[in-house]
């Protein structure tokens, strides 16, 4: 029997403030353990939570980005669980009114080409502490910095098909957020987490099959591998005539397996109830057309606008677009004066390689367009501009200066080229002969040598007509 798969994801997102969800403690990632506490985040008698302006702000706009509808008004609800890293026994959510809903988000899938996954809501909520099972050897310790930190849920409908399509989901997701200045989306900090649910169905079956969630996973390699993993166990069980159990699934990296942890809650289960202590989050329709226009060029369009206005293919505008901080500076080398197209291949490929290790373009955007123009001049050869760029990029100056002082500014004297020329019809008269007797292909040859000979300083736009005019002198 063939099998379809169906995917959801929920994607929860820290939203980049500077201070808590409810209180003003420090959100910041990696201080001591237990610091950035207070009685509202740990849910002390009496204290009382204050909605941060900012969190709401920044939800507001990836709702809007991912073309959400965003309520006027919603209500914060306590989700009811007990877990030792859930101080107050409760976490601020939003349940039956959350802050927005309704929204669709265009992908790329490998198998099935364009798709759009639907957004079925993007609410506010705060975040639980953190247990950490590796610091006191039989214990589990608890650091509570992350309680109250506010994050974005954003949930998907059931539109994806396979794991591969998830990762692709995850990784333009992440683009879209990034570009909206919403969160840094840092799994490694955890500003950005994934609980994936899956479920199969016999190829053609409308209904849905039972699903099972798989908690809190830390990459997007991670997400991949473990619906496959998930996906391969249900199919197994359903064949062999067994049944598949709503359950909460954990995935082991080391493994590649999963294994149950609990059965799986149901939104009853959490007894939700309205936050006695929020009034409802109201917006007003001004506020809410306000953040719209405030939202930046979003990854689709820009790439659409760098292929209609610097003439850039598909490709290129894709990768260009990748990260903000590379489409940032492709467009400013631009401005600069250099031609698109070449402006694309030296970013894509000397500044790439800067640019992934340490997230930035050690040269500045008027010293790349300089460098590109003396190349198109002829005033230096590409080979050599590369030498240019790796001096630039340690020690700055501009492109010229460094060319110079390096050397390798291109020699077009006629008498200079003459005389490397010379010396290689004397070192090659073997090659020569063949030319003088019609093998012309040789020309490239002997071009090539008179550069080498040269160390490279040889325009050799020059030096054709030099080396063919010594040639033809019999």
């Amino acid at each position: 029997m063939s099998w379809e798969t169906v995917i959801g994801l929920e994607v929860h997102v820290q939203l980049g403030t500077r201070s808590k969800m409810f209180c003003g403690c420090s959100a910041s990632f990696g201080d001591a353990p237990n610091t950035n506490v207070c009685p509202v985040c740990l849910g002390l008698p009496g204290a009382l939570p204050v909605p941060n302006e900012q969190a709401i702000r920044l939800a507001t706009r990836a709702a809007l980005a991912l073309g959400c509808t965003v309520h006027e008004r919603s209500i914060f609800a306590r989700k009811n669980y007990f877990y030792p890293d859930l101080p107050k026994g409760y976490q601020i959510s939003q349940f039956d009114q959350p802050l927005s809903t309704g929204g669709r988000f265009a992908v790329e899938s490998a198998e099935r080409g364009p798709i759009e996954v639907t957004i079925e809501r993007l609410h506010i909520e705060e975040d639980a502490g953190k247990s950490l099972h590796d610091r006191i050897p039989g214990k589990t310790a608890v650091d509570l910095n992350r309680a109250g930190v506010p994050l974005a849920e954003i949930v998907s409908g059931p539109d994806l098909r396979s794991p591969a399509e998830a990762r692709v989901y995850l990784t333009t997701l992440r683009q879209l957020l990034v570009y909206a200045g919403v969160s840094e989306c840092s799994m490694e900090k955890g500003s950005l987490r994934v609980d994936a649910n899956v479920s199969v169905r016999p190829t053609g079956q409308r209904a849905l099959g039972t699903k099972t969630e798989i908690k809190n996973l830390n990459s997007f390699a991670n997400v991949e591998r473990a619906l496959e993993a998930e996906r391969a166990r249900q199919q197994a069980l359903l064949e062999g005539g067994g049944t598949v159990a709503q359950v909460s699934l954990t995935f082991s990296a080391v493994t590649g397996q999963v294994k149950p942890m609990r059965s799986k809650e149901e939104s009853h289960d959490y007894r939700y109830f309205p936050d006695p202590d929020l009034p409802p989050l109201v917006l007003s329709r001004d506020w809410i057309e306000d953040a719209r226009a405030g939202l930046p060029e979003l990854p689709a369009a820009k790439r659409a606008r760098l292929v209609v206005q610097f003439g850039l293919t598909a490709y290129d505008a894709g990768v260009l677009t990748s990260d903000r901080g590379i489409a940032d500076y492709f467009e400013a080398v631009t401005a600069a004066g250099a031609d698109p197209k070449s402006a694309a291949n030296w970013i894509m490929g000397e500044g790439m390689v800067g640019f992934n290790e340490t997230g930035r373009f050690a040269v500045v955007p008027p010293g790349l367009a300089g460098l590109i123009a003396l190349v198109a001049d002829g005033i230096v050869s590409h080979q050599a501009a590369k030498k240019v760029y790796a001096e630039m990029a340690v020690s700055g100056g501009a492109p010229r200066d460094v060319a110079a002082r390096l050397g390798l500014v291109q020699v077009r004297d006629e008498a200079a080229l003459a005389g490397w020329v010379d010396e290689v019809i004397a070192a090659h008269p073997r090659e020569v002969e063949r030319f003088r007797a019609g093998e012309i292909k040789l020309l490239g040859f002997l071009t090539g040598q008179v550069m080498k000979r040269s160390q490279g300083k040889a325009d050799p736009k020059g030096v054709q007509p030099v080396l063919q005019r010594r040639l033809e002198a019999k």
